[in-house]
């Protein structure tokens, strides 16, 4: 198959799609390797960057998405997005910065990093769709874990968790209390997540929902 009409292709299983395509998807339907077609689903999203198309592709972890460009927020929004944005409050933010850097986390452990209850935050970002059910934990009790999603890939910018800023380094003194061992290490992904709680929606993908 030649590749403009693979690209094509790739292009209107996206638009129909509306959501996310896992690359073992295309590879099942086009029938091509998966470093070949990475290359392809790569050289088109290139070529969409690169003219003055509205739409772009991004990439979340295995999959791949056909959303706007963000440049085009500010025009799309009034017309078609009239969902709710989340407004997390602090609680929640500590608590998704704690999940997305600890998948698989139990809400126990969650409350013993933060000192007080997370089931409010946590139930927040369940019904936002930042975070998800991670299955049972094999111990004592079975407790319930949690992790990010691709929705909070989409909301901050992400491609995988890989990418999320490094936090400091730090030890505990004499007192029990927090040292950094490095100021002038990466901002911590606190920061980050405070700029959503204000104008991140700006970030926020508005094809395929």
């Amino acid at each position: 198959m030649e590749i403009e009409k693979t690209k094509a292709i790739i292009q209107a299983i996206l638009f129909a799609a509306g959501r996310e395509v896992k690359i073992e998807e295309f590879m099942s339907v086009l029938e091509l390797g998966k470093e070949e077609l990475i290359s392809i689903i790569e050289s088109l999203s290139s070529d969409l960057k690169s003219t003055s198309s509205g739409i772009e592709i991004i990439k979340l972890q295995d999959s791949y998405q056909l959303c706007s460009k963000k440049e085009y927020y500010e025009y799309i929004y009034p017309i078609i997005d009239k969902r709710n944005k989340p407004n997390l409050s602090n609680a929640a933010l500590e608590t998704l910065a704690i999940i997305a850097y600890n998948p698989k986390i139990t809400r126990a452990e969650i409350e013993n990093i933060r000192g007080v209850s997370s089931d409010g935050s946590i139930y927040k970002l369940l019904e936002y769709g930042l975070i998800e059910d991670a299955g049972k934990l094999d111990v004592p009790g079975k407790p319930t874990s949690y992790r990010t999603t691709n929705q909070f890939l989409k909301k901050f910018g992400y491609h995988s968790l890989e990418e999320l800023p490094e936090l400091p380094r730090y030890k505990l003194d004499e007192n029990e209390q927090i040292v950094l061992e490095e100021f002038e290490a990466p901002t911590p992904a606190r920061e980050e997540m405070e700029d959503f709680k204000e104008e991140n929606e700006n970030k926020s993908e508005l094809g395929g929902q």
